[in-house]
């Protein structure tokens, strides 16, 4: 149970990363760029800080997961960013974390994870109602492109974290090791002067539900396995689409409810212990 509210916890902060970033970057309050910066300095400081106040010091995790994590976190922050110029929260989050739920399968598949059969089923239930969400969606490729680099880079960075012995240093490290990376190319861009609603969204979303969201995310990794955090996450698309609704007025339909339902159902069926099911079928 326990383990079930910390994941549920980590999918709304992920869904809240969708609409902070669709809240600053849509209606112009900041940049695309400037906001995924940031939201990785913002990021970087609140995890070094939170490092140092528990141990003193910044201790360096290892070298193992290191280079697939940041360049992962580094083409997910920018593909993410540049996305939500075209893309509303719900379909932003949809579009992410089906390339996350294909490339953290095919993780699983080469690393010879065992997937059980009513996992496929449940992911593939869960696909069907996101295929619904996305049906009405319709525009340019480019921002479904970008989004779709965002979420092969967020399959990386979570399968980089599953062998991570400290999850809070792992995610402090990469925090800081992405910095030379993105940063540059922000500068290079010409950095826009955002409002005073747009820092404060970036920083929330960096400092709070990435870097802190990213930490708990890492800790959480090793106990789900690649198959079941990959079809946990599509929880992300529904959470981002109600508060894309709540706080954007971006509403969704009816069509929205009934693919809802697939989607919730898929992920129980997919990450129900095996015991749990049996006993339920036969009461």
């Amino acid at each position: 149970m326990r383990l079930f509210l910390l994941a549920a916890l980590t999918m709304v902060a992920f869904a809240a990363n969708s609409v902070l970033n669709r809240w600053a970057v849509g209606p112009g309050h900041i940049g695309a760029v400037e906001f995924a910066c940031i939201r990785l300095v913002a990021g970087a400081l609140a995890l070094v800080g939170l490092l140092t106040l528990q141990r003193g010091a910044l201790t360096w995790p290892g070298i193992q997961g290191r280079v697939a994590g940041v360049l992962g976190l580094s083409a997910y922050l920018l593909g993410f960013s540049l996305a939500y110029r075209g893309l509303d929260a719900g379909t932003g989050a949809l579009v992410l974390f089906g390339t996350v739920q294909v490339t953290m399968f095919a993780g699983a598949l080469i690393q010879r994870e065992p997937v059980p059969g009513r996992r496929w089923a449940g992911a593939g239930l869960a696909l069907i109602g996101l295929t619904l969400i996305a049906a009405p969606h319709g525009g340019s490729l480019l921002p479904l492109g970008l989004m779709t680099l965002a979420g092969i880079g967020w399959g990386v960075y979570s399968l980089a974290g599953r062998g991570a012995k400290d999850p809070i240093a792992a995610t402090a490290w990469n925090f800081l090791l992405s910095l030379p990376l993105v940063l540059p190319i922000g500068f290079a861009g010409g950095l826009a002067r955002p409002d005073a609603v747009g820092v404060g969204l970036a920083v929330l979303s960096g400092a709070v539900t990435s870097g802190l969201g990213y930490a708990l995310w890492y800790r959480l990794l090793p106990r789900l396995g690649s198959a079941r955090a990959a079809v946990a996450q599509l929880t992300v698309p529904v959470i981002a689409a109600l508060g894309g609704s709540l706080l954007l007025a971006e509403v969704p339909g009816l069509w929205f409810w009934f693919a809802s339902a697939l989607v919730l159902g898929g992920v129980a069926v997919a990450s129900l212990p095996y015991r749990a099911l049996t006993r339920r079928s036969t009461q």
